[in-house]
């Protein structure tokens, strides 16, 4: 299949005000995916433009809360845990039978891999009901960014479990914050019909697609650094897809009750940073 140029089709279309026929779309999703528009800050079809202004729909105020603690990470997003646990040996886990490398996964570069190597790793697929705004863990500054281009296979459980190297291969923005805990990542991962991948401080940022990849720095002190606290919005999905996220070594320790398949609710419990010794 021309994933590329299937994605953009339907991203020109997904774009498009086409009035009541935009409106039965909607509709129509919301049933097939039995989505819950009561937690939607605007609840019925008609009340967006776009088939993009409803599958990047806000929340309705108090249908997520952020977990206060400030010796805690939150969940980003909504959506069902694939893989996490243990960065070993520069690989993280797919699924049964596939792992991918970690320097790949961050654009290729073994400098920017090596602050999260031996560290861990958490992959989150967002399903098509689920609501498509990432917001940040815990407060963080922007330290870089970074596109690398790729295929647009599906990341549904099924592909993950099939294609080899699935999320190191499609196109995806790679985002790397410093904290006062050591420094983590948040990869974006592009797929089949993903529309586009934006971020909150840079807009859009696929498509256009290209073959190269770009890299953009951020000051990490002064009035243009770029700064966030725990459950900001940080991007969006224009159709769903998958975050994947890298810890440094020693940072956090993931909830004991969580793995493959638990559900997923932004702002809730999602891992305990590791306290520092004073040596």
């Amino acid at each position: 299949m021309p994933k590329h140029a299937i994605s953009r089709l339907v991203g020109k279309l997904a774009a498009a005000k086409m009035g009541w026929l935009t409106t039965k779309l909607i509709d129509m999703f919301i049933k097939a995916y039995k989505i819950n528009m009561n937690e939607a800050k605007f609840k019925n079809a008609k009340d967006f433009a776009t088939f993009n202004d409803f599958f990047t729909r806000e929340l309705e105020e108090g249908a997520r809360t952020i977990d206060s603690d400030s010796s805690t990470l939150c969940y980003p997003v909504d959506g069902a845990i694939s893989q996490q646990g243990d960065i070993v040996e520069g690989r993280l886990i797919q699924a049964k039978g596939f792992n991918y490398s970690l320097t790949s996964l961050l654009g290729g570069d073994a400098r920017t891999a090596a602050p999260f190597q031996k560290g861990k790793f958490s992959c989150i697929y967002l399903a098509p009901k689920d609501y498509h705004r990432i917001h940040m863990p815990m407060a963080a500054t922007l330290r870089e960014m970074i596109y690398v281009p790729g295929e647009l296979f599906s990341v549904n459980p099924l592909t993950a479990n099939n294609v080899p190297d699935l999320f190191a291969r499609n196109e995806r923005v790679v985002t790397i914050f410093d904290t006062e805990h050591g420094s983590f990542a948040m990869v974006l991962v592009g797929a089949t019909i993903v529309a586009s991948i934006e971020t909150t401080w840079a807009g859009t940022i696929t498509p256009p697609a290209g073959q190269d990849i770009f890299r953009w720095q951020y000051p990490a002190k002064g009035i243009d650094a770029i700064t966030f606290e725990k459950g900001d919005e940080m991007g969006r999905f224009k159709l769903g897809s998958t975050v994947v996220s890298t810890f440094a070594p020693n940072m956090v320790e993931f909830a004991a009750n969580a793995g493959p398949e638990t559900v997923t609710k932004l702002g809730e419990h999602y891992a305990d940073l590791i306290e520092k010794s004073d040596d």
